[in-house]
């Protein structure tokens, strides 16, 4: 017979308040307390001893919102750099830009008869960029294309504002005469 106890006392932790068997732990190194134990509200305790610190969260990676879109100083918000292995293809990198626009860009450029291929990519989800690939049939170089495709898209934008503008104006009159015959009468 074994000389220590079937059920060994509890050891109470200080920061997590629950009472926790030493066999429970036995699979464990030296300290029961791990990161991957712990629930995502929960503490790490201090090196130094004392007071426990917070654990670090997925907010203290994001960057300040005006980072996402005001340029650094010498930044530029369009680069291009020539593919060579692809004959009339070229690379553009847009800073300080997101998804809505390399969609917009991609869709509006493959309607060109001249586009061969356009695509996008955000190399990272805390990096506000993404890097454009336009390959053309050479009638057109990729820059003229995403020129163009610019052009077209401020054009199709300001229709689309317009005419929501006058959808909204029509809708405020409807709703002000409504309400008008129904509290005027």
């Amino acid at each position: 017979m074994s000389s220590r106890a079937s059920t060994p006392p509890p050891i109470t932790t200080s920061f997590l308040n629950e009472p926790t068997h030493i066999s429970s732990w036995s699979h464990m190194r030296k300290s029961p307390i791990t990161t991957r134990n712990l629930s995502s509200n929960m503490r790490l305790p201090n090196p130094e001893g004392g007071h426990c610190e917070p654990k670090p969260g997925a907010e203290d990676n994001v960057p300040n919102r005006f980072e996402l879109f005001l340029l650094g100083d010498g930044e530029k918000k369009v680069t291009e750099e020539t593919d060579t292995r692809i004959p009339s293809t070229s690379v553009f990198t847009f800073n300080k830009e997101d998804h809505t626009l390399g969609n917009m860009l991609r869709a509006r450029l493959l309607q060109s008869p001249h586009v061969l291929f356009s695509g996008y990519k955000v190399p990272h989800p805390l990096f506000s960029s993404f890097i454009l690939r336009i390959q053309t049939d050479g009638t057109l170089t990729p820059r003229q294309a995403l020129v163009q495709a610019c052009k077209d898209l401020v054009t199709d934008l300001g229709l689309l504002s317009r005419e929501f503008t006058k959808e909204w104006e029509l809708r405020k009159m409807v709703g002000e005469s409504v309400d008008g015959g129904v509290n005027g009468a």
